[in-house]
């Protein structure tokens, strides 16, 4: 199975080589990364292109103009995957709060059971959060998960708003990713909800989620609030879909260019 890693980027210097490096020391084969730079002014791209040198068969870096957000950068990461030829698509955070070490056991369960998307969860049974967040941090965060977007959406995935997800390429190309239309944190939400309203499985494994090692936090209390807020328009854009408005799975045919 070919996996391409997708890992959006902004300021992640003190961090991505590190990830990096951590993803190709994983015993997975035909496993390659994807990085999505938005121009970070601390030199993250330049540190990733770096890497791309180290490694070219196994490191690729997509260069943004600037900071268009979290959902078209793993949308772009997703359709340049689907362009190499993935079987499947991960994606996670550059700051370590999604550990590589769970990868493997993320692969396995792919492969193994009835599923199209493995979740890292922090809630499921066995997933926990950082023990060095505060009480009221860890009850903001189940409250998102357990109640508000769960009364909302009906999700069945108990962890809707975590970014540690291993996809089937082919559910990525079934769910039509121009249907997507979030740009911040809730991408994850309306990712999920999209996935499940069109039939797709989900399978969730436990995970620690940890605060990340290095750089500064990029979820702000308006961050949290927007993101809250956009739930409700997820649902009403999506009430609708049902398994027959999937689209096609399979990657289109290559046409061959005709030489003069």
């Amino acid at each position: 199975m070919k996996i391409v890693v997708v890992l959006p980027t902004y300021n992640e210097a003190e961090n991505i080589a590190n990830m990096v490096h951590a993803l190709l020391d994983l015993p997975i084969t035909n496993l390659t990364v994807l990085v999505v730079d938005d121009n970070s002014p601390d030199g993250t791209g330049q540190i990733a292109d770096d890497l791309a040198a180290e490694h070219p068969d196994r490191v690729s870096v997509m260069h943004r103009a600037g900071k268009q957000g979290l959902g078209t950068a793993y949308i772009a990461g997703f359709r340049e995957a689907f362009r190499r030829g993935a079987d499947a698509v991960l994606q996670m955070d550059s700051d370590f709060s999604h550990d590589p070490k769970y990868v493997p056991e993320m692969v396995q369960a792919l492969e193994t059971c009835a599923c199209d998307i493995v979740i890292g969860s922090r809630y499921t049974k066995g997933g926990s959060l950082d023990e060095t967040w505060g009480w009221h941090r860890k009850l903001l965060s189940w409250w998102a998960n357990s109640v508000y977007v769960g009364l909302i959406l009906h999700t069945k995935a108990k962890d809707a708003t975590g970014g540690f997800r291993l996809w089937r390429a082919g559910v990525l190309r079934g769910m039509d990713l121009s249907r997507i239309r979030s740009n911040g944190y809730v991408f994850q939400v309306e990712t999920i909800y999209v996935a499940e309203k069109l039939g797709y499985r989900v399978s969730e494994i436990p995970i620690y989620f940890a605060d990340r090692r290095e750089g500064q936090s990029k979820m702000s209390f308006k961050v949290q609030l927007e993101a809250a807020l956009r739930v409700w328009q997820v649902w009403w854009r999506h009430r609708h879909l049902t398994p027959a408005m999937r689209q096609p799975e399979e990657a289109a045919p290559q046409v061959a260019s005709s030489s003069s």
